[in-house]
């Protein structure tokens, strides 16, 4: 029976660091040059981030190859500042941009960029394990309209539901 629980939990927790059917994270990744603070332009909801405007994420190399994440966000009711701290790794080929990361260890979740700007590191379209977990990221607090304008219509194609996505507040 524990044999049995255990596989069980294995496969659930694997699971949840795949990526969703048909969406195939970016290659020839340079995680040094993605690397650095990412402006949350919108996102599909979920609970942890509920609420939140001025979200951002920070990411910097740790000793052990993984990557340091730091998620902070504004709580607009409270106007108090709210912080994730996690880490992630890469599931296989470094150069694959599909890592599974943890804030709460020993639970992963997929972190897949699959769609980015190659040439300078700009913005990326990034989605969890499934098709209800997206965010769009930018360098910069705002994104020119026919950039963002691309990036859902991408998703969209890729079966995300876009109509459902919230535009983060990003005025400080």
């Amino acid at each position: 029976m524990k044999s049995l629980a255990l596989l069980l939990s294995t496969c659930l927790l694997a699971g949840c660091t795949a990526s969703p059917q048909g969406v195939i994270p970016v290659d020839n990744f340079d995680l040094n040059r993605y690397l650095g603070t990412w402006h949350e332009i919108a996102r599909l909801d979920h609970r942890f981030e509920r609420g939140l405007s001025q979200v951002s994420a920070t990411y910097s190399k740790r000793s052990d190859g993984g990557v340091d994440v730091l998620n902070r966000g504004l709580v607009s009711l409270t106007g108090k500042w709210k912080e994730a701290k996690g880490r992630a790794y890469f599931i296989s080929d470094p150069t694959v941009a599909r890592l599974k990361v943890t804030f709460f260890w020993p639970f992963y979740g997929g972190y897949n960029v699959i769609e980015l700007d190659r040439e300078n590191y700009a913005y990326a379209l990034v989605c969890g394990p499934n098709k209800n977990y997206l965010w769009i990221l930018a360098r910069t607090r705002q994104l020119d309209e026919a950039t963002l304008q691309s990036l859902i219509a991408t998703a969209n194609k890729l079966g995300f539901d876009t109509s459902q996505l919230i535009f983060v507040d990003q005025q400080e």
